[in-house]
């Protein structure tokens, strides 16, 4: 049951909140969980079921959309509404939803494999339209589902079953797709990172327009220990946490983020040589993408010995489906939608052909 008031979070307005509040519980599924053992995907479904019921929106109103892959049996674990549809094109599902209603907070659940290779084309432009819909795409740099096969995030030179020479392609970086895209709300997080997961996902669904995350998930069967950097014992000297408005820096403040005044370039410095004051700033709410796009290049897309964790963009643009039902609304509706629609289909020139 749903009262008639909204969220305060604006890429929730006219999503109805829960008559009475929600705790985990009311948000799991029956269904048995599979995946495999040690799988990241259980820690990401844990903390999306925490983070769901504390937006409040109501179950009923809220739709996980997914493609094909490992990550993609998500919307049999929450107790929501859900759609498993066809490879790469859970985006274009989405987009049909909410397009057409507007009540509806729609996350779409993806893979590195589902979203990157058959589905490039539908991610990118759901983010260039900043449709008002949640992206997860689950980065394991491997095609899991299918056993093994590289994917458009394996690193070069990955020895795989369908490369056992070794990749030749250089691989996607997904943040730097997002954001040359015009993703409005562009961030990262880890599988294992509760805290910090939990914070990216409620901010990415309280964004009005296109929300893309990607969560590093590692696969302990097909591709172990592909983030053992960002995650193992030198994590804290590999992770460069993201907050807006403070200076960039890792390495328990030891190194730092310092952008070259002369070329823009972003440059690894220790923070003793050149003063605190010296460092980037982060400023999420920048406009211009160019800042965020620099800062997603400071992923080492080799062995990944360093990668950038937070939010990197976060700005405002009026979102695709707002827009459309403007339109519409201005437009107005015709007196007779029949004869309106037989005009349409006849157009300027017909003939009659006796």
């Amino acid at each position: 049951m749903t009262d008639t008031h909204v969220t305060s979070g604006s890429g929730l307005a006219g999503v109805p909140l829960a008559l009475t509040p929600l705790n985990r519980k009311d948000v799991v599924s029956d269904a048995e969980v599979r995946w495999c053992p040690g799988c990241g995907d259980y820690a990401v479904l844990a903390t999306f079921q925490g983070v769901l019921p504390e937006l409040g929106i109501a179950r009923e109103n809220t739709v996980i959309v997914s493609g094909i892959g490992c990550s993609s049996r998500f919307p049999y674990y929450v107790d929501t509404y859900g759609v498993h549809s066809i490879h790469g094109r859970a985006p274009a599902v989405a987009t049909g939803l909410a397009m057409t209603r507007p009540d509806l907070a729609v996350f779409v659940v993806t893979g590195d494999g589902d979203a990157l290779s058959i589905g490039g084309n539908h991610l990118i432009h759901a983010l260039r339209r900043n449709l008002n819909i949640t992206i997860l795409l689950f980065n394991n740099r491997i095609y899991g589902l299918t056993k093994g096969q590289f994917s458009p995030t394996s690193e070069q030179g990955k020895v795989t079953k369908s490369s056992p020479m070794g990749t030749l392609a250089v691989p996607f970086n997904p943040l730097s797709l997002a954001i040359g895209a015009e993703a409005t709300f562009v961030a990262r997080a880890i599988d294992s990172d509760r805290a910090g997961l939990s914070e990216v996902l409620t901010a990415a669904a309280k964004h009005r327009g296109a929300s893309f995350v990607e969560i590093y998930q590692n696969c302990p069967i097909f591709n172990d220990g592909a983030y053992e950097a960002v995650k193992g014992k030198a994590a804290g000297d590999s992770i460069i946490r993201l907050v807006h408005g403070e200076p960039v820096t890792f390495a328990g403040g030891t190194r730092g983020v310092l952008r070259d005044g002369s070329t823009g370039e972003l440059i690894i410095v220790d923070v003793e040589e050149v003063g605190l004051d010296s460092l980037l700033v982060h400023d999420a709410h920048r406009e211009d993408p160019s800042l965020a796009f620099a800062l997603s290049r400071l992923t080492d897309a080799g062995e990944l010995r360093r990668a950038p964790i937070g939010i990197f963009r976060d700005v405002e643009r009026p979102a695709y489906d707002d827009l459309a039902r403007q339109q519409i609304e201005t437009a107005g509706r015709p007196e007779d939608p029949d004869a309106a629609l037989q005009a349409l289909l006849r157009g300027a020139e017909t003939w009659t052909v006796l």
